[in-house]
């Protein structure tokens, strides 16, 4: 049997099968083949009939992603896998706070383990591995990445708590595992009511090589279901995340004004030891620190919730293959940043990391034991402490 090709007409969104004679690619003058050309009949109603109705990528992008998405993977499990081991071995790093940083890692991790399916699809140039692999690659992207989001507004309750009420503001060990377990309570319907078909469903996207919820299909069910993961997956924990960094950021500024305050009256240029006269102002490293976290979750997530509202209600010829698949990238490239931003960049991580790999040179110094930097500023310089 020949290779199936699909020709899509313009007044129509369903797909008719023809055979190219030998398996190769219609005439100069013929019509060019279209995304699905060579899925099998029976999976074909599983690919919305929108991504039908666009020609079929030059191969080399096929390969060209599969390879961007090798070295997002290798990164990405590089570095969020020596987060869990030296979190989990460094006795010193065992600490409440820091059970929310390794959850972050297992969804980071998570998120890339599906990569394989991802990269077998495009070597494949499409629909490879059916609707099979798109359920498997569409649940794990889901509890990875509404896991991941929910952690990452855990983790900054969790400074907040701690920063502003510095002596009973910490979570204890018992609160923090309550806290992670609601995490995944929560992740778990939204993950399996599309993938047991109960509201919504997963489907291929873009070149048909990753899948995700379906949020392209015309259908009242499809926009409510859109509509509402949307509000409860995206916006709720950037809001959470937005505003507890804010008060941070607050807090820590009224905090160091004070100090200065104090030491105008007391005559002394600061109160603090050790102090370098070149080094920012706590209240600079705070906002930088905030703003990186909230700019990551924003670069992560708002292309998606983004393409997801134009898919449900704007104008969906505005999805082409190609636009649909950098929020994918946006994703992975930030899942392989969040080791660093919350773990490599830690003093104590960087210590144990370097008594474990003294060839990685890390030259990190221990903290000084003299040094008489307040509370406030402590917790935040070292914010998974």
């Amino acid at each position: 049997m020949g290779y199936l090709d699909w020709n899509v007409t313009s007044s129509s969104a369903e797909a008719r099968m023809s055979y190219a004679p030998g398996g190769g690619h219609i005439g100069a003058g013929g019509p060019p083949r279209m995304l699905g050309w060579n899925v099998p009949p029976e999976e074909l109603q599983h690919i919305p009939d929108h991504w039908l109705g666009f020609p079929e990528p030059n191969p080399a992008l096929h390969y060209l992603l599969a390879l961007l998405y090798i070295l997002f993977t290798f990164i990405s499990l590089l570095g969020n896998g020596m987060v869990i081991w030296i979190f989990c071995a460094a006795k010193s790093l065992r600490t409440p706070s820091n059970i929310f940083v390794v959850n972050l890692a297992i969804c980071d991790f998570l998120m890339m383990v599906k990569t394989p399916i991802f990269i077998y699809n495009s070597f494949h140039t499409g629909f490879a591995l059916g609707n099979m692999g798109c359920l498997v690659f569409g649940t794990i992207g889901s509890f990875s990445g509404i896991g991941a989001s929910m952690s990452n507004a855990a983790i900054a309750y969790d400074r907040y708590s701690t920063i502003a009420h510095p002596l009973d503001g910490k979570l204890s060990r018992g609160q923090v595992i309550m806290l992670v377990t609601a995490i995944w309570t929560y992740v778990l319907p939204w993950a399996l009511m599309p993938l047991m078909g109960v509201w919504g469903r997963y489907v291929p996207e873009g070149f048909l090589t990753s899948c995700t919820f379906d949020y392209i299909t015309d259908s009242p069910e499809i926009r409510y279901f859109t509509a509402t993961i949307f509000t409860f997956s995206y916006c709720l924990p950037m809001t959470l995340i937005i505003f507890f960094y804010s008060k941070i950021v607050g807090h820590v500024m009224s905090h160091e004004k004070n100090l200065r305050e104090q030491a105008k009256k007391m005559n002394v240029e600061s109160l603090r030891s050790n102090q370098n006269a070149q080094a920012e102002s706590a209240e600079v490293r705070i906002a930088k620190a905030a703003i990186t976290i909230c700019f990551l979750f924003v670069a992560s997530w708002t292309p998606y919730g983004v393409m997801s509202l134009i898919g449900a209600f704007g104008n969906k010829a505005l999805l082409t293959p190609a636009v649909t698949m950098i929020p994918a990238c946006c994703c992975k490239f930030v899942a392989c940043l969040d080791p660093y931003v919350y773990a490599i960049s830690h003093p104590r991580y960087r210590l144990e990391l370097q008594k474990r790999m003294p060839w990685l040179e890390l030259q990190e110094k221990p903290p000084a034991q003299n040094d008489t930097t307040s509370t406030t500023t402590e917790a935040v310089n070292s914010p998974s402490s």
